[in-house]
């Protein structure tokens, strides 16, 4: 009954437009007093010391800072250019390429707005321009963007994390095969349906192709090579056991600054842009945790998780695997409404404990949960990524536009989602390699 009346009364003040860490944070903080008297007044306090207490969590505002520069000092638009030239010429090219970018964008920040953002200003007006189907292309970077919260460095699953007390290191390893077999399954759909009908997506004419030659092509290469020695030196030695994942983020956030440097391109407006910008999200985030933190104890205090297991295990006599996919779900419905923080701050203090009691592997859950939150974040009618598209698109593409292009995406998600829950080695494989070299 405590656990279902802080439930409602976070429902109704969230209904009331307040945020979501105050709401949270909140309520938390007026049940534990209402439960525990005077001493009930430390919860918020504890949640804070356990926050500053949590040593990876350093990794969170660095490497946002490391996407920002990179975004900032005009290397994804380089990035971007690249893919133009080496794909433009396949029918369906320049969207391919637009996935390819988004897999880079989302190994050097881990937002999905990110992606978003820079999708929608750099390649969703070239591919207008070069007569790309404009459902289709919408589609392609609303897909895009949101691997950004599955291919590490994720910062949802540094979220996850936090509040699942797990390993972010081997969260964000577990999410780089899925990630990619995901962003593979994207360019599959994007290659055959071009195929099949080529005016959704034109290749480059013959003539602009020819205007380029093979060394020109070949030196673009070289707008990837930075991303890929920033990727390789964050992720690659952590794999590898040189540096830890703190150690690792600080890597990934030099290395990002030396690559502006040697594009001559850090200058003091690009860093006061990539800090200002740092610092609204890193403090939004641990703002979120904090108060996740102490919703979280008062769940454990008061049992509510204990409950919730023998509701659904003894009274409904459901399998592990039934409740397994009514939490997927119950997490599809609430993207309808929330993004992805809101539903891990509300749901997680009663599903993740649940689904430990029920004997699966929390790590592979973190993918799953990941997964989910993308198909979410595209379904109508009030998905995150939906809105993010409909306030950066041009007039001519319309919100019933964005709402019909997201359907096949979401159909291959959900495929992806249902391969990776029935093989959950291609989630766990890497990080039991990685922690078994001395990780």
């Amino acid at each position: 009954m405590i656990a279902i009346l802080m439930f409602a009364s976070m429902m109704v003040m969230l209904l009331t437009g307040q945020r979501v860490f105050g709401v949270i944070g909140g309520v938390a903080v007026v049940t534990a007093l209402f439960l525990y008297g005077d001493g009930g007044s430390e919860m918020g306090f504890s949640a804070v010391m356990k926050l500053m207490k949590w040593y990876p969590l350093l990794t969170l505002p660095l490497f946002i800072f490391m996407g920002y520069m990179l975004s900032e000092s005009g290397i994804a638009d380089d990035l971007y250019h690249m893919f133009h030239v080496w794909m433009g010429g396949t029918a369906g090219g320049l969207a391919i390429g637009t996935i390819g970018l988004m897999v880079m964008i989302s190994a050097m920040n881990g937002l999905s707005v990110a992606g978003m953002a820079i999708g929608a200003t750099i390649a969703l007006p070239e591919l207008l321009r070069r007569g790309y189907d404009k459902v289709m292309v919408t589609g392609v970077i609303q897909a895009g963007s949101s691997l950004g919260i599955l291919v590490p460095p994720s910062v949802v699953l540094v979220l996850y994390g936090m509040i699942a007390r797990q390993p972010v290191g081997q969260l964000w390893l577990a999410g780089v095969f899925p990630g990619l077999m995901i962003a593979a399954m994207f360019v599959v759909y994007i290659y055959l349906r071009c195929r099949v009908n080529p005016e959704l997506g034109p290749a480059l004419p013959l003539e602009e192709r020819e205007g380029i030659t093979r060394a020109e092509k070949i030196g673009l290469l070289k707008a990837g090579i930075l991303p890929l020695f920033i990727f390789f030196a964050m992720t690659g030695l952590f794999v590898m056991g040189v540096t830890s994942l703190v150690e690792s983020s600080a890597v990934g956030a030099v290395a990002a600054m030396i690559a502006a440097l040697v594009k001559r391109r850090l200058t003091l407006h690009v860093l006061h842009e990539t800090v200002r910008k740092t610092l609204l999200i890193s403090c939004m985030f641990f703002w979120i945790i904090m108060a996740a933190l102490a919703f979280g104890s008062i769940f454990d205090g008061v049992g509510a998780s204990r409950a919730l297991d023998s509701f659904f295990t003894e009274d409904l006599g459901l399998g592990p695997w039934q409740i397994l996919i009514m939490m997927q779900i119950s997490y599809i419905l609430l993207g309808m409404f929330l993004d992805d923080t809101a539903m891990l701050v509300i749901v997680a203090p009663l599903y993740i404990p649940l689904v430990g009691a029920l004997g699966f592997d929390l790590v592979w859950y973190g993918v799953l949960y990941t997964i989910t939150c993308q198909i979410a974040y595209m379904t109508p009618p009030f998905g995150y990524n939906l809105f993010l598209m409909r306030a950066m698109a041009p007039p001519e593409i319309s919100l019933s536009d964005i709402y019909r292009s997201v359907w096949p995406f979401v159909g291959i998600m959900i495929v992806g989602l249902g391969i990776v829950t029935a093989f959950p080695q291609i989630a766990l494989w890497l990080p039991e390699y990685a922690y078994s070299n001395g990780r």
